[in-house]
């Protein structure tokens, strides 16, 4: 569509409110309910595909669409954390473990629609058909959950209540600091400034938006346990701090300490394959490949392994299979390890190269075999990582501390985007993958020491 190279490098923008989503999901726990969060959302994103369409065959159309889709990227970050907070209030715990490998399963097929159907038939057809058939297609579930979806859980204050509150000159205060501060953030990184600090401590390339918020996110909950005593009586007894509540109980969790620790280190020898994965088929020289092995193999093993990290979680309980299904997903290191180590001298002859060896049928079978193994034991270990955010979250505040889980999380890209490449830069891939997995077992280590495997309090 002839959008220049940065334009599109400004795309990751669009990732923003997922970043950021925690900041906003206290008002989804406290009113009105899920179900209504969800059709609303879930309406005004139909208004938005339809919008798209109608911009489609407009000159100046992409920066018409990139504005639309900014603000509601907001509105499906919200429509995510309701989706979250419902599924936790409808089900029991042996519920949810039946069906989190389903959950799985159903956004690897949403994940595929989007680039498997919609663009295509932007980029066949037109966009105009290929917005209205995303909007079609979600107004079929608007309406299916509007008529068919049961309410769950508690009811808040009305949305009415709601915006009489945010009129306060205090709430506004509140919402321009905080965009204020996202957005000085944000000039402050794209900012000549520190493009050149980047470039005299490289260290600060491998650090992106994502990680800079996460670690506030957890500088802050920090301070919030420090003072927490202080704070306990002005916060329980306000009726108006249901916001500060809702952080303050996260970390009231029982060993959150240990919980802390665990979330931010629990994906740090995973997200180390996730980064180099690719590269490392490049230099192998089977990039032409990568396609049908990630889509038509890696895809199907991943819902596999989740389908059945569901299944035995709900058959054997979480605490039985956290340990063995967190181990399986960090040897995927130590099988990518073997891997290198087989095909170094593919990777030696390859990396850079114009014109690549083939490196024989046989060895494109074993680099399928252990992506398949990759993305089945990452199914599993998805499956046990969902329903252990579940367990952690707060009876009064589900949404909101799942959002907060999921954002601490980012850290562990943090991790592995400044050590992969440089360890794989100066040691080579397999050493990387060795090392990953040792960056994995101070996790595996914390996991029977680890409250609410059995039970949520």
């Amino acid at each position: 569509m002839k959008v220049s190279l940065e334009s599109i490098g400004l795309t990751p923008l669009f990732g923003l409110p997922w970043i950021l989503k925690f900041l906003w999901s206290p008002q989804v726990d406290n009113y009105s309910s899920k179900k209504r969060w969800m059709v609303i959302s879930q309406g005004l994103i139909v208004i938005m595909l339809l919008l798209a369409a109608i911009f489609a065959p407009l000159e100046n159309n992409i920066s018409l669409i990139a504005g639309l889709f900014f603000l509601g990227a907001f509105v499906a970050a919200t429509n995510d954390i309701a989706i979250d907070g419902y599924y936790m209030e409808a089900l029991d715990e042996e519920g949810q473990s039946k069906f989190v490998g389903y959950r799985v399963m159903a956004y690897r097929i949403a994940w595929m629609t989007g680039p498997g159907v919609i663009a295509t038939i932007g980029t066949t057809i037109s966009w105009f058909l290929a917005f209205l058939t995303g909007a079609a297609i979600y107004l079929v579930f608007t309406v299916y959950h509007l008529f068919f979806l049961a309410e769950a859980g508690k009811k808040g204050e009305s949305f009415i209540f709601m915006f009489k509150r945010m009129i306060k000159v205090r709430t506004f205060v509140f919402l321009i600091s905080t965009i204020s501060i996202i957005v000085g953030i944000r000039l402050f990184f794209s900012s000549p400034f520190y493009s050149e600090l980047k470039e005299s401590i490289p260290i600060l390339k491998k650090f992106y938006f994502s990680h800079w918020i996460a670690l506030i996110l957890l500088f802050a909950l920090i301070l919030l346990a420090i003072f927490r005593k202080s704070l306990k009586s002005k916060l329980i007894g306000n009726r108006d701090s249901n916001y500060g509540k809702a952080f303050y109980y996260f970390m009231e969790r029982e060993k959150i300490s240990l919980i802390l620790a665990f979330l931010i280190l629990l994906r740090a020898g995973e997200w180390a394959v996730t980064v180099m994965v690719a590269p490392l088929i490049v230099d192998i020289g089977i990039k032409s490949h990568y396609g049908w092995i990630s889509g038509g193999i890696g895809l199907p093993s991943s819902i596999v392994g989740a389908m059945l990290g569901g299944w035995m979680i709900s058959r054997y309980s979480l605490k039985r299979v956290i340990w063995p299904f967190i181990l399986l997903q960090n040897l995927t290191n130590l099988v990518y390890m073997t891997l290198a180590i087989h095909l170094s001298s593919f990777i030696r002859i390859n990396t850079g190269a114009d014109t690549v060896v083939p490196i024989g049928t046989m060895n494109l079978i074993f680099t399928a075999a252990v992506h398949s193994f990759d993305q089945f034991a990452s199914g599993l270990g998805t499956a046990v990582l969902m329903t252990y955010l579940m367990r952690i979250c707060h009876a009064e505040f589900k949404a909101t501390h799942y959002a907060i889980g999921t954002g601490l999380m980012n850290l562990s890209g943090l991790f592995a985007g400044i050590s992969s490449g440089f360890i794989a830069g100066w040691l080579g891939y397999a050493w990387l993958f060795g090392i990953s997995f040792a960056f994995s077992i101070p996790a595996m280590v914390m996991i029977p020491f680890l409250p609410y495997l059995t039970r949520r309090k």
